[in-house]
């Protein structure tokens, strides 16, 4: 694909369907009215997606990650293990349970003490479930990006617009939530964005180094996702190292062959 160009360019021009004509509808009769309808080739459902998935601003490493191909294996102590397992069966039942959970804004806050734990992963696992299976729009977005986004959009004359987007998507992503240094107007923009999610039963996930007991912010934003979220605890160990290891596993072997 050539740089900068769209996706949903290269669905245009591959292999246009013989029905349709790349077009993505079928125009049919039906007594004296002309109807139409998605053609079977499912090009409309595929530009539905990629316009889902360009939404959501996920960061390019994390585009292929699933629920399915995250690894619990690759924790190396038993605790970690179980930890991970543990959290798994709990995103496993809160997605079994999406409707109830859609209806209420329930979401969920993912944390670990420990930096490469697999949060963000498993994060944008869900996201991407989400936008493929359930044809919903999320937003990923860091907490750092988030600050930065707002203080930018003050310079432009104001921060409304972004506020706003932030408060209603169907699914909002915050990652790494609390690493930032909490000024009171920082603490006051996110609350603004809590809230509106809160009071709109709004899906928000959310990754955190810290428990929300240990969170600088203050109990208006603390106690607002403590009732619209799940804690679920993630393991205290980095994947990095083994990921590493079996970098170097995988060189050596290709080296020695």
């Amino acid at each position: 694909m050539e740089r900068g160009r769209s996706p949903l360019k290269d669905l245009e021009t591959c292999n246009k369907c013989p029905k349709c004509n790349g077009s993505g509808t079928i125009f049919y009769q039906k007594g004296n009215y002309e109807y139409a309808r998605d053609c079977d080739c499912g090009i409309n459902q595929r530009r539905e997606e990629q316009e889902r998935l360009e939404f959501a601003k996920i960061p390019k490493t994390f585009e292929n990650v699933t629920l399915q191909n995250f690894r619990i294996d690759i924790y190396q102590s038993q605790e970690a293990v179980d930890t991970a397992m543990k959290a798994a069966k709990a995103v496993k039942y809160w997605l079994d349970a999406w409707k109830k959970h859609e209806e209420k804004g329930i979401g969920l806050y993912i944390f670990s003490g420990t930096k490469g734990s697999g949060k963000t992963r498993m994060a944008i696992s869900i996201a991407n479930h989400l936008i493929r299976s359930k044809q919903i729009y999320v937003r990923f977005a860091t907490s750092p990006q988030i600050i930065s986004q707002i203080a930018k959009s003050w310079d432009e004359g104001g921060d409304s617009k972004l506020l706003s987007e932030l408060g209603h998507v169907k699914v909002l992503i915050i990652d790494d939530f609390g690493t930032e240094q909490v000024k009171p107007w920082i603490g006051e923009k996110f609350y603004q964005i809590i809230n509106t999610r809160y009071i709109n039963k709004r899906i928000t996930i959310f990754t955190s180094n810290m428990s929300l007991d240990n969170l600088d912010y203050d109990e208006r934003i603390t106690n607002r996702i403590k009732e619209c979220t799940f804690q679920i605890p993630f393991p205290e160990e980095s994947i990095r190292e083994k990921i590493a290891e079996d970098n170097a596993k995988t060189l050596r072997e290709a080296i020695q062959n």
